[in-house]
C-alpha cells in the first residue's frame, strides 16, 4: 500500500515523518510516524534497523514521538524508530468510542476473533506484518532485518507478547510498565473477553505473556522492564510484572528495574528512554 506523508518535522538531527496508509488488516486508514536518523537522510543508499514503539491506552502515534524522547538516543545510534496508532480508527462499530480501555486508542495488539471486532480489529496482524512491510517497501534505508520491539502499558504487553509468539523476529523486546498478565488483571479481562469471548480462555493465553514465557524455547531471554514505585496503576494491580518475572524463571535474564518515585506517565519513559534505545541497539548493531 502506499503511503502518504503529510508532515516532516527536523529532530536530533534526523526528520520526524507523519505519514498515513489505507489498511487491509484494520479495513481503515492508519497513522504512523516514522523516525528517520540523520544517516538515513544524508544518505538513501544507507540502510538502518528498525525499532518499533507500542503505545499504551488512549494513545497514537504522536504520544511517543512528542513526550518519550526516544530520537535523541536512535540518532546516536543510527536507528530508525516506527510510532504505529494503537487501534483502527472510525470503523463505525457500536461502543468502539465508549471507554478508554476498550475499542477505539485500545487494540491490545491482538487479532479480535469476536464479531463486531473482527472487522477490522486486528492489531496483531497489521504489527506484525502489514505496517513493517509496508515501511520497508516505501522507504528502502529501513533493514526490515534487523527489527526489535518495545512499548509502555498496553504496549508493553503487545511488545511482550509479538516478542514471545514469533521466535526471531525480533532481535530484542524491552518495555515500560507492561500489562504483563492480562488474563489476570481488569484491562486485560475487559479487552480480552470483548475481542476474543469470556469463555476463549486458551485465546486468552495466547496473548498473554506470562503464560507465553512458560513454553519460551528460543534463545535465553535478555528482557529490560522499568515500573515506577509511584505507578498507581501498578499498585491497581494492573500490571502484575512480578507474575511474569516468576513465569520467566530458567528462560534467560528478565531485568524488572524498580524506579523508585516514577510513575506510569511519560515522564518516567523521557527518564530511561536512552537505557531502552541501547538496550535495543546491543541487539540491532552487533
Amino acid at each position: 500500500m502506499s503511503v502518504t506523508t503529510k508532515a516532516t518535522i527536523a529532530s536530533f538531527g534526523g526528520k520526524l515523518l507523519k505519514c498515513t496508509h489505507n489498511a487491509s488488516t484494520t479495513n481503515c486508514e492508519m497513522g504512523f510516524n516514522l523516525y528517520m536518523p540523520p544517516q538515513a537522510i544524508l544518505n538513501s543508499l544507507h540502510r538502518v534497523p528498525l525499532l518499533i514503539y507500542l503505545a499504551g491506552l488512549t494513545c497514537t502515534g504522536d504520544n511517543g514521538t512528542e513526550k518519550g524522547f526516544f530520537q535523541h538516543a536512535a540518532s546516536q545510534k543510527r536507528i530508525a524508530v516506527l510510532y504505529p496508532d494503537t487501534s483502527p480508527r472510525g470503523l463505525g462499530i457500536a461502543g468502539e468510542d465508549d471507554s478508554y480501555d476498550f475499542g477505539s486508542g485500545a487494540g491490545f495488539y491482538v487479532d479480535a476473533t469476536k464479531e463486531p471486532w473482527s472487522k477490522g480489529y486486528n492489531m496483531y496482524s497489521y504489527i506484525t506484518s502489514e505496517l513493517p512491510k509496508t515501511v520497508s517497501d516505501a522507504f528502502k534505508q529501513i533493514d526490515g532485518s534487523r527489527v526489535s520491539i518495545f512499548g509502555h502499558s498496553m504496549g508493553g504487553h503487545g511488545a511482550l507478547t509479538l516478542f514471545l509468539k514469533n521466535p526471531g523476529k525480533y532481535r530484542s523486546v524491552s518495555a515500560f510498565a507492561p500489562i504483563a498478565n492480562p488474563s489476570n488483571c481488569d484491562w486485560g479481562r475487559k479487552a480480552f473477553g470483548g475481542y476474543f469471548g469470556e469463555d476463549n480462555k486458551p485465546k486468552w493465553a495466547e496473548h498473554d505473556a506470562t503464560e507465553l514465557v512458560k513454553s519460551w524455547k528460543g534463545e535465553p531471554l535478555d528482557i529490560l522492564i522499568d515500573v515506577g514505585t509511584a505507578d498507581n496503576f501498578y499498585k491497581q494491580g494492573q500490571l502484575l510484572p512480578e507474575n511474569f518475572e516468576k513465569a520467566a524463571e530458567g528462560k534467560g535474564k528478565v531485568n524488572i528495574r524498580w524506579q523508585d518515585g516514577y510513575d506510569h506517565s511519560y515522564f518516567t519513559m523521557a527518564t530511561f528512554a536512552d537505557d531502552h534505545v541501547n538496550h535495543a541497539a546491543k541487539y540491532l548493531l552487533g
